[in-house]
C-alpha cells in the first residue's frame, strides 16, 4: 500500500547548548513542499544558506555528524535527523541560527517530543521508498564494521556493538519497524568512556557538554582525586563510580542504552541517503565514519536503480505514437538526415524515439567501411531530432515551426554502434519550456546499456 509523504504541521522549535562550541543555539523545524526533502538553513549567514541532508555533503564525522557546503557549515546533526525519519517526515526545513545542533540530553528526545507536539500532516505525493530487493553487503576495514541490507516490508535495524571493554560487554539492539523509535530508542542516550572525557576535555571541545547529556564508562582503575577535578571541571559537587562502572549522574533508560543509541545514530546518518528506507538493515560494530560510508553505498544503489527504471522499454509490436509519416509532418528532416523512425512515447516531460541502425545506411560506405561504426555527430543529430519532436509537442500546429538547436553539452559516447543495433533515445526536461527555449537531457540505449548521452538548448520559432 502506498503511503503518502509528510510534513511537519507547525514550526518545532529546540533551543540548547552546542555540544563542542558551547553557543546557545536556536532550531526551528518547518514545513517543506513534497519532494523536496530535508534541508538546513544557517539563519545566522543568510536567507540561502542551505545545506541538504546528503551523505555526499558530509564534511567530517569526529564525534558526530558534520555537513557542510560552499563554505556553510552544521554539525552534529544525527540526533535532529534521527528524529525527522523517526517521526515519518520528508520534508522538512531545519533552520539553525548557530553552526551546530543543540545536543540537548545526547538524545532524539527532545526533538521527537517538539515534532509529535507540532503535529505532521500529509501531502499529496507518495513515499518514494528505497526497497532493498537483493542483499547488499558492506565492509569498512578501518573500523571492522559491516553493514548488510535484506528485503524486508519495513524500515527494520539491527545494531550489534562491541568495544572490548569488561564494563560495556557486548550488545544489540532491534527496531523492527520505525513506529518503534518513539518509545524506545528517542530516548537512549549517547556514551562515552571516561578517559575519552578527559581527552576531549583536555582539547577543549566539548564546551557545551556535560554529565547530563552523555553516558559515562568508567573501563579502568580511577582514583577520588581524579573524580574530584572531574567534578570540578564539569562543574558537580562530586561525581562517583557506581559497581556497574558507570558514572553516578543518571540512571540508564534500558539495560541496552549503548546500543539503542548507536541504532540511533544509524537512523539519523542513513536519512543522508535522501530516501526513506524498506528493508532489514544489519550493522555491526557502526559509528559515524562507517555509517555514512555505507549510505554513499546506498546512494550509490538509488542512483544506478533509477538509471535502470529510466531505461525505456521498446516493444516493436506496439503501435508507435508517431510513425515515420507523423514524423515527416513534423520535421522538416528528409533522407538521407532524417534519423528518426518512430516515437514510442511523449509526456510533457520527456519523449521516446527509436532509430533501427542498418548496413544500408549511406554513411556506412565511407565511415570505416571495413568495421561500420555509426558516427558520433550522427547519433547526436538523432539525438536531436528526437529533442525537436519533445520541442514541436509543446506547441498546437507543429508543422508550423522550425527547431533550432542553441547549446550541446557533455556529450559521451560509451559503446560502439554498429549495424543491427536498434537505438532508443530518451530526451527528458531539465527545465519547464520558456519562451520557446528547451533545455533537456538525453541518454541512447541499446538494450540496457547507455551508449551515448548529452545535454542540449533548442528554441522553437514560427516559420516565416
Amino acid at each position: 500500500m502506498e503511503q503518502k509523504q509528510k510534513t511537519i504541521k507547525a514550526p518545532a522549535t529546540i533551543e540548547g547548548h552546542g555540544l563542542h562550541t558551547g553557543e546557545n543555539v536556536l532550531l526551528t523545524i518547518r514545513e517543506a513542499p513534497a519532494n523536496s526533502g530535508i534541508r538546513f538553513l544557517r539563519t545566522d549567514i543568510g536567507e540561502d544558506a542551505f545545506v541538504e541532508a546528503d551523505a555526499r555533503l558530509v564534511s567530517d564525522t569526529s564525534r558526530g555528524t558534520n555537513l557542510e557546503k560552499n563554505g556553510t557549515r552544521i554539525a552534529t546533526v544525527e540526533h535532529v535527523l534521527a528524529a525527522i525519519t523517526g517521526m515519518g517526515i520528508d520534508n522538512a526545513i531545519i533552520e539553525v541560527n548557530r553552526p551546530e545542533a543543540p545536543i540537548l540530553d545526547g538524545s532524539s528526545k527532545y526533538y521527537t517530543e517538539a515534532i509529535e507536539k507540532a503535529g505532521t500532516k500529509e501531502q499529496e505525493a507518495f513515499k518514494d521508498f528505497f526497497e532493498i530487493r537483493e542483499p547488499i553487503r558492506f565492509y569498512h576495514e578501518e573500523k571492522d564494521c559491516e553493514f548488510i541490507a535484506l528485503p524486508g516490508d519495513n524500515y527494520r535495524i539491527t545494531c550489534l556493538i562491541d568495544y572490548q571493554s569488561k564494563v560495556l560487554g557486548h550488545q544489540y539492539a532491534i527496531m523492527n519497524h520505525i513506529g518503534e523509535f518513539k518509545d524506545s530508542i528517542a530516548r537512549c542516550r549517547t556514551f562515552v568512556f571516561l578517559h575519552e572525557l578527559e581527552f576531549l576535555l583536555e582539547q577543549n571541545l566539548i564546551k557545551g557538554g556535560d554529565l547530563s547529556n552523555a553516558i559515562v564508562f568508567v573501563d579502568k582503575p580511577v582514583t577520588q582525586d581524579e573524580l574530584d577535578r572531574m567534578a570540578k571541571v564539569l562543574n558537580k559537587p562530586s561525581v562517583g563510580v557506581r559497581k556497574e562502572g558507570i558514572l553516578n549522574n543518571l540512571e540508564l533508560a534500558f539495560h541496552n542504552e549503548p546500543a539503542r543509541h548507536k541504532l540511533l545514530d544509524i537512523v539519523g546518518d542513513l536519512t543522508l541517503t535522501g530516501k526513506p528506507i524498506k528493508g532489514h538493515i544489519i550493522a555491526t560494530k557502526p559509528g559515524h565514519a562507517s555509517n555514512i560510508l555505507f549510505a554513499r553505498h546506498l546512494q550509490k544503489h538509488i542512483r544506478e536503480r533509477i538509471e535502470q527504471e529510466q531505461i525505456p522499454v521498446y516493444d516493436p509490436a506496439k503501435e508507435p505514437v508517431y510513425d515515420i509519416n507523423d514524423i515527416k509532418r513534423m520535421l522538416p528532416h528528409r533522407s538521407p538526415f532524417l534519423l528518426v523512425d518512430k516515437i514510442i512515447e511523449v509526456t510533457d516531460k520527456s519523449v521516446v524515439a527509436v532509430k533501427n541502425v542498418t548496413m544500408n545506411e549511406p554513411f556506412f560506405a565511407g565511415h570505416f567501411p571495413d568495421e561500420p561504426i555509426m558516427p558520433g555527430v550522427l547519433q547526436v543529430e538523432a539525438m536531436a531530432q528526437a529533442g525537436g519532436i519533445l520541442v514541436l509537442s509543446t506547441v498546437e500546429d507543429p508543422k508550423e515551426y522550425n527547431t533550432y538547436f542553441l547549446k550541446i553539452d557533455n556529450v559521451r559516447f560509451k559503446q560502439k554502434v554498429v549495424p543491427g543495433d536498434t537505438l532508443v533515445f530518451k530526451m527528458n526536461l531539465i527545465s519547464p519550456v520558456r519562451r520557446g527555449i528547451c533545455h533537456m537531457r538525453g541518454n541512447a540505449y541499446i538494450g540496457n546499456n547507455v551508449v551515448m548521452e548529452a545535454e542540449m538548448m533548442a528554441q522553437v520559432s514560427k516559420k516565416q
